[in-house]
């Protein structure tokens, strides 16, 4: 499959299975789970055939691993970055005493005034590295990246959670555990 292809899968999944999965009939289990048969008739009869060898190449190869099949390969499930409610049964985690969050310059000032906010997703996202937190900044503009003191987050009483893609999260930053590390 071409780069196009998988890039126009990929976004259709994050789409429907993090923010409007009831617009083309689906609804998420507990954890956030889609019968994969479901959204395969969901999304041809929306005019968007996907083949269940395309999704199988789309969930294995996307570089953010924002997808994954249960062990069944039977349901199919968006990782984390969910704006609908779903409970991903994650389980509260000790993280790495330093995480990253990167953002494009506009947001800098409004983080040092309020802190990371999750905004409309259930949760702000952390990167264990500096370079995915620079990739995910440059999104949408010139890349700024946060040092986050996870350590004394967690000591202060923060809950983590790690997604199975290897994102940290947490319901929110304040600005005393920010400090630039990157622009």
């Amino acid at each position: 499959m071409d780069k196009s292809r998988n890039t126009s899968i990929s976004k259709f999944l994050s789409k429907y299975l993090r923010h409007e999965p009831a617009k083309i009939g689906l609804s998420l289990d507990v954890g956030g789970w889609v019968k994969v048969d479901d959204l395969l008739a969901a999304s041809a009869k929306h005019n968007f055939v996907i083949s269940h060898e395309e999704l199988e190449e789309v969930v294995v190869t996307n570089a953010k691993q924002r997808f994954s099949f249960d062990p069944t390969g039977t349901l199919i499930r968006a990782n984390q970055g969910h704006s609908v409610e779903v409970d991903l049964q994650l389980e509260p985690m000790l993280p790495p005493d330093v995480l990253y969050h990167g953002t494009a310059e506009k947001n800098v000032e409004a983080i040092r005034r309020f802190g990371l906010q999750k905004m409309s997703r259930h949760h702000v996202h952390l990167s264990m590295d500096l370079l995915t937190a620079k990739m995910v900044g440059q999104r949408h503009g010139k890349p700024v990246v946060f040092e986050v003191d996870a350590a004394a987050m967690y000591k202060a009483g923060s809950i983590f959670y790690c997604s199975a893609n290897q994102v940290w999260l947490v319901d929110h930053v304040p600005p005393e555990y920010l400090q630039i590390v990157s622009k």
